[in-house]
């Protein structure tokens, strides 16, 4: 049974997902601070960690920072803080998704069943389909309607670092190392040029991207 470690201190939070999760047939754990979460991880190996910031003890960032030194457990940050520089934080610190309170049962279920699927090792193949282009990662070849489209070694490489992580949010910050390099953490622009590119180049409608998404102030999710 797939296992979902639940780190937040507020019974109703608590309640809530615990129903949720195991009326469709997860297994819960509940930690109530970061201290009992980070032993609650080496001890059980959950598949998943939904992670309140807003703990008694340690702050939710400070228990990714240690949990990453040694874990790649997916996490989904839950949290009532608005502001994106919470959030960048966040996923700068490892997080692989952030949701904020209050938030939807079913989005939230959504995004724990994408994260069960990274836990158990189904990444993104080497070939890639969604309703608007076709990506053979290991040949480096796209298709658009049918037809072939020529994308440039950055573009290749910032549409990898997207769908190699489909469905979870990658931080502005992790996408211009990933493409860049860990000089260019401030070079938000270059994201900006080559996304529109990207997006004129396989979305059928560029405006309205359906699978090259922009998380404002944030980063950048692939959904499939």
């Amino acid at each position: 049974m797939t296992s979902i470690l639940v780190v937040d201190d507020e019974p109703a939070i608590v309640r809530t997902l615990s129903i949720n999760l195991r009326a469709r047939g997860y297994d819960v754990i509940v930690a109530r601070d970061g201290r009992t979460a980070l032993d609650v991880c080496r001890e059980e190996q959950p598949d998943v960690v939904l992670l309140d910031l807003g703990l008694p003890d340690l702050s939710g960032v400070e228990v990714l920072r240690q949990l990453r030194s040694w874990s790649q457990v997916p996490v989904i940050v839950l949290s009532a803080r608005h502001g994106s520089d919470d959030k960048v934080e966040a996923l700068d610190e490892g997080a692989d998704d952030y949701v904020t309170k209050p938030f939807g049962m079913d989005e939230l279920l959504a995004r724990v069943r994408a994260a069960v699927r990274r836990s158990s090792g189904d990444e993104a193949e080497p070939i890639v389909e969604t309703t608007a282009f076709r990506l053979d990662l290991a040949d480096k070849l796209a298709w658009r309607d049918g037809d072939e489209v020529h994308l440039t070694p950055t573009e290749w490489a910032l549409i990898e670092a997207l769908v190699r992580r489909p469905g979870r949010l990658v931080s502005q910050r992790q996408l211009l190392h990933d493409v860049w390099g860990p000089s260019y953490d401030r070079e938000t622009h270059y994201l900006r040029v080559y996304m529109a590119q990207l997006r004129r180049k396989l979305e059928a409608d560029p405006a309205r991207p359906r699978h090259l998404v922009t998380e404002p102030g944030m980063g950048y999710r692939f959904v499939p």
